[in-house]
C-alpha cells in the first residue's frame, strides 16, 4: 500500500519478503461470521466501517467462520473502497459442501443454519477449489494472503500438496503472500523451516499467560525473515476479564489461571495501564511479530481495540508483568 493517504493508516509493517504490508493491528472477522451468537448486517457492516474509520486496513477472514458468512459480509462491506488500499486474508483447508438442509445449527460454534457442511481438504485441488469458492464469496478477484488453516491432524498432506498449490498460486498473482494459521507453534515452526512461506498465523500462543511462541517459533521467524502476525492475545476472555467464569481457549479457565490473570492486572494497575492494553499491546515486543488480530462484532468493539492501541504503556511493566507471572 502506498500513496499520500497512508498517513491515515495504523503503522505499516511488511509480510515477509512479499510486497504486502499489514497495518500493525488486524480486523478478525470471525466475529461478523456469527461467532457464538447472531451479528446483525447492520453490526456487521459498522465493525468493518468503523475499523476502516480508525485505519485498519487488514482484514482477516475463512470459509470456517460462519460457513461463508464472514467472507460475504466482509467483502460486501469493502466493495467500492480502493482495492489497493486494503490487504484481504482468507485461508484454505476446508471446503465448505452441501449439507443435509437448513433445520439444525452449525454444530461449531457458529450461530448459522447448517445448511453446508466443512470437509477438510488439504490437497492441491482442494487448496485451488477453496480459493475460487472464497474469491467469489469475497467478491475479488484475488487476496492478498491466503494462510492454510489449521492442518493439524494433516501436517504431511498440506507440507506436500496445500503448500506447492499456494506456492503457484502466488507465482500467478492470484495470491500476494502464502502462510499458515494455527493454534499451535510445533507445525508451524516446521513450515518456516522448511517452506518458503511469508507468513504465519499463531493463536493464543504468544499471550501474557502463553509465552510458548518464544521457544521455537519466534525465533525461527526472525532467522527466516516471516513475519507472525499474533492472534488470540486474550486467550479467549480471561485477559480481557480475569473473572469467575472467564475462559481459557474457549474452555473454562481454572482457577490457576484466573489468578494468575488477576495478577497481572494488579501490576497493570501499578502503572495506570488496563490489563486488557498490556494483552493486546504484548505481542508486538517481539520483532518478529508484524500485526496483533483482534475481532470484532460491532463499532463499539472496533473503536475499544484502537483505543487499547493508543493506550501509553511504560517498557518496565513487561519485566514486571513476566516477573509477576512467575510467583
Amino acid at each position: 500500500m502506498t500513496g499520500d493517504r497512508a498517513a491515515e493508516w495504523l503503522s505499516l509493517r511488511r509480510l515477509g519478503r512479499s510486497q504486502v504490508h499489514v497495518t500493525d493491528l488486524s480486523f478478525g472477522g470471525a466475529a461478523i461470521g456469527n461467532l457464538f451468537t447472531e451479528v446483525s448486517e447492520d453490526d456487521a457492516r459498522a465493525a468493518v466501517d468503523a475499523a476502516w474509520a480508525g485505519g485498519i486496513r487488514t482484514f482477516d477472514t475463512a470459509p470456517h467462520y460462519g460457513l461463508g458468512l464472514s467472507e460475504r459480509r466482509l467483502g460486501g462491506a469493502l466493495r467500492g473502497r480502493p482495492r489497493g488500499e486494503y490487504v484481504v486474508s482468507t485461508k484454505v483447508g476446508r471446503l465448505l459442501e452441501p449439507g443435509d438442509g437448513p433445520a439444525g445449527r452449525d454444530p461449531e460454534g457458529f450461530a448459522v443454519p447448517a445448511s453446508t457442511v466443512r470437509r477438510f481438504d488439504y490437497s492441491a485441488d482442494g487448496v485451488r477449489r477453496s480459493l475460487e469458492a472464497s474469491l467469489g464469496r469475497l467478491g475479488l478477484d484475488r487476496v492478498d494472503i491466503a494462510l492454510i488453516h489449521d492442518p493439524d491432524d494433516h501436517g504431511e498432506q498440506a507440507l506436500r500438496e496445500a503448500y506447492p498449490a499456494l506456492e503457484e498460486l502466488r507465482a500467478e498473482g492470484t495470491v500476494r503472500a502464502i502462510g499458515v494459521g494455527m493454534n499451535q507453534t510445533a507445525l508451524l515452526t516446521r513450515f518456516i523451516a522448511d517452506t518458503d512461506i511469508d507468513a504465519v498465523l499463531v493463536a493464543g500462543r504468544y499471550t501474557l499467560l502463553d509465552r510458548s511462541a518464544e521457544r521455537d517459533l519466534l525465533p525461527a521467524a526472525l532467522g527466516r525473515g516471516v513475519s507472525v502476525i499474533a492472534g488470540g492475545v486474550f486467550n479467549s476472555g480471561v485477559l480481557a476479564n480475569p473473572a469467575a467464569g472467564a475462559t481459557y481457549d474457549y474452555q473454562p479457565a481454572s482457577d490457576d489461571l484466573i489468578g494468575r490473570a488477576r495478577r497481572l492486572a494488579r501490576e497493570c494497575a501499578r502503572f495506570g495501564v488496563p490489563l486488557r492494553a498490556a494483552a493486546a499491546r504484548f505481542p508486538h515486543t517481539h520483532p518478529a511479530v508484524a500485526s496483533v488480530l483482534i475481532g470484532a462484532r460491532s463499532a463499539a468493539e472496533v473503536n475499544d481495540a484502537l483505543r487499547l492501541r493508543d493506550v501509553d504503556i511504560p517498557p518496565a511493566l513487561w519485566d514486571c508483568l513476566a516477573a509477576a507471572d512467575q510467583r
